[in-house]
């Protein structure tokens, strides 16, 4: 794919970047969950620094979030009276928002059955293979557990199959019958409750007049739904292109923050019908989508779904997990204030520097500045790793 972007969105690149907050810590916060006790030794976490593309110490790291975890010293064999080594778990407000998020989850699994069943009607064959499924699950706010959770409550909706038992993951996920009420995009219910044709919306200033012109043009002809019982081949080049944005357009709108990376939306390109070149197709259209190449990794985001850098609606995971990335925040800056005040009092001790009162007060500005300078190269690394969804 070549290296292109649209033009940059200061708002929507803001939406990006505060959505990245916490995802090493949600990555450790998972790491903690496969413990009983939700405590495990820092030397495990040391251990899988490696897969979070991060490096230094686990305990340093930690620390910096004092809000969230907290480091204390256990016994090591676990039976008492053994050596002891220090472990780490979550503090009384982070497990209260783990507790909080989980619960989110338990009441949301009707919703994701629906998205679930949403995207194997896009499908061609409406099935998936499990293994490939896997990397749509973060986007779709699926948990890691979501085949346990909703297969044996919906036996009339999904069915696992092996048409090859001699291949390694080659099982798939099958929607066992079509679903009417499931089968209206956004882009139709929109205009059913607006009582007018199907017909998409161009989210840019009206001072973007040539888009604008361009929107009316491919709205001109009718819109092709992204949803039908047989797989259609559009007849002409123009049909194919208005049925794959119509697709791209309905499955960002299934994801819970309206946004997947473009690498992985082109991994389904089979499944979805879509163009060899999906990305083009995106730029052609940034009354729809705006493509953002923010940490050097292409992500489409879906235009209509933001006001501003806020999204416009948001799914009860999406704020059980924004409240954890406040959380993280906070942390960070507190950890952020300590160390500041910690080398100032070095060099006064030093002679260095005469501290006046005032610049003992630092505001948040300059704590998110001095932070970024410092950590840039850090956050550019993991976020390579990471940016890929899996982990919300």
């Amino acid at each position: 794919m070549a290296r292109w972007s649209s033009p940059k969105d200061p708002e929507l690149e803001a939406a990006l970047r505060r959505n990245r907050r916490w995802v090493v810590n949600n990555q450790i916060k998972r790491l903690l969950l496969r413990f009983p006790s939700r405590t495990a030794p820092v030397r495990f976490l040391q251990s899988r620094f490696k897969t979070l593309d991060l490096m230094g110490r686990a305990a340093n790291w930690l620390r910096k979030y004092p809000s969230c975890f907290e480091v204390f010293s256990a016994d090591a064999g676990g039976g008492g009276g053994g050596e002891e080594e220090p472990h780490f778990g979550f503090t009384k407000r982070m497990a209260a928002l783990v507790d909080a998020e989980g619960a989110a989850l338990d009441a949301s699994e009707p919703a994701m059955a629906g998205r679930l069943a949403r995207v194997l009607m896009l499908a061609r064959g409406r099935r998936f293979q499990v293994s490939k499924l896997a990397a749509l699950r973060g986007p779709l706010g699926l948990p890691d557990d979501y085949l346990l959770r909703l297969l044996p409550a919906h036996t009339d909706l999904f069915r696992l199959a092996n048409p090859y038992p001699h291949r390694c993951n080659a099982a798939e996920l099958e929607l066992i019958r079509w679903v009417p009420s499931l089968a209206v995009s956004a882009v139709e219910a929109a205009a059913a409750a607006s009582d007018s044709a199907p017909r998409f919306t161009c989210s840019l200033p009206a001072s973007w007049v040539k888009s604008h012109a361009k929107m009316e043009e491919f709205n001109s002809t009718p819109y092709i739904s992204p949803f039908s019982e047989e797989w259609v081949v559009p007849a002409t080049d123009a049909e194919a292109e208005k049925r794959a944005v119509a697709v791209v357009h309905e499955l960002l709108s299934l994801t819970l923050w309206k946004k997947m990376s473009i690498l992985k939306l082109e991994h389904f390109r089979r499944e979805f019908g879509l163009p060899e070149d999906t990305a083009r197709m995106l730029l052609r259209h940034p009354c729809l989508f705006y493509v953002s190449n923010r940490y050097k990794i292409h992500t489409v985001v879906l235009r209509e779904g933001y006001h501003g850098s806020d999204l416009r609606e948001k799914d009860p995971v999406v704020v059980s997990k924004e409240r954890l990335g406040d959380l993280m925040q906070e942390g960070l800056h507190e950890y952020n204030q300590r160390h500041r005040a910690a080398n100032l009092e070095k060099k006064r001790r030093r002679g260095e520097v005469e501290v006046k009162e005032e610049e003992e007060v630092v505001d948040d500005k300059e704590v998110a500045r001095l932070d970024s300078a410092e950590k840039r190269e850090e956050r550019r690394r993991f976020y390579k790793v990471l940016f890929g969804d899996d982990n919300r």
